[in-house]
Order: structure tokens, then sequence, then C-alpha cells
């Protein structure tokens, strides 16, 4: 009995935490990611970067990115977008889009910066943008994304 009446607060929390439980199965990841539609269906499983600190790391420091992966930059307001890759590992495709998710810039292959920080180049900027989706280098030419076209978040 008395092993039983320790344990009552762990059964208490339990229960509580089964009755909170939304229907739908949550990952962790999906704290951290967002599924991203390309044209023709396909999905992109990118980390959400909201916040300044997320902002300014993006995926500097990766080696590696999968084919179906990417990050997803959401920003407050609809300006030109400048982005640059300086600590960036891997050549990155990058995409921006403006408030309708409408792809307004491409940056294809854009190279690692592999030089001092200020002497890193910038890219984009030339449309407003809200969105930038940063893919594997290559991706947009393997998905035939092109300024235009709508992507789905």
């Amino acid at each position: 009995m008395r092993s039983i009446a320790k344990m009552a607060p762990v059964l208490a929390l339990l229960a509580v935490l089964a009755a909170c439980r939304d229907t739908d199965t949550v990952n962790l990841d999906d704290y951290y990611t967002r599924a991203v539609t390309l044209p023709g269906g396909i999905v992109i499983h990118a980390e959400v970067a909201s916040t300044q600190a997320q902002v300014e790391k993006g995926l500097m420091f990766r080696k590696s990115l999968a084919p179906d992966h990417g990050m997803l930059f959401l920003f407050s307001k609809e300006e030109p977008l400048k982005f640059w890759m300086f600590q960036t590992l891997i050549p990155l495709d990058i995409v921006w889009m403006d408030a309708d998710k409408r792809v307004v810039e491409i940056s294809e292959n854009t190279p690692p910066c592999k030089t001092e920080r200020d002497q890193c180049p910038v890219y984009g900027g030339s449309a407003p943008a809200l969105f930038v989706l940063e893919l594997a280098g290559g991706s947009v030419a393997h998905y035939h994304l092109k300024t235009g076209d709508t992507i789905q978040f």
C-alpha cells in the first residue's frame, strides 16, 4: 500500500497529461519544422527560423542537408531581404517569396563564403519578400522551381 501512495502524484500527473493530449500524433520535430509543398506536390520538411537568433544562424555550420529538407525563414515585414553565406559550409538554393507565397527571386547553388565576414557577398534584395526558403544546392533545378511559382506552407 505504501508504494502505491508514493506513486499517486505520478499517476495523477499522467492522467492529466493523457486528458490534455490532442487526438493527432505530435512529434517533437513538429514544433520546429513545417511541411512546405512545392509545385508538383513535393513536400520539404523545413526547419522554421522566426526569431532573430534563428534567422542569424540559419544553416551555418551544417555539413550536409538532406534533399527533402530545408529552412524556412519567416519575417514580420515584407521588404527586400538580403542573405549571405558566411560560415555556411554547403551550397544552397535560396528562394524568396512575397506575402502571397509567390516566388519573387531565386539564387541557385549559392556558394559558401570562405573569406572574412566583411568580404562575403550578399544575395537577394531585388524584390520585397516576407518568406525565404533555403534548400540544398541544385534543388531549384531538380524540382523545376521558377519565379512566379507559389509554394504552400
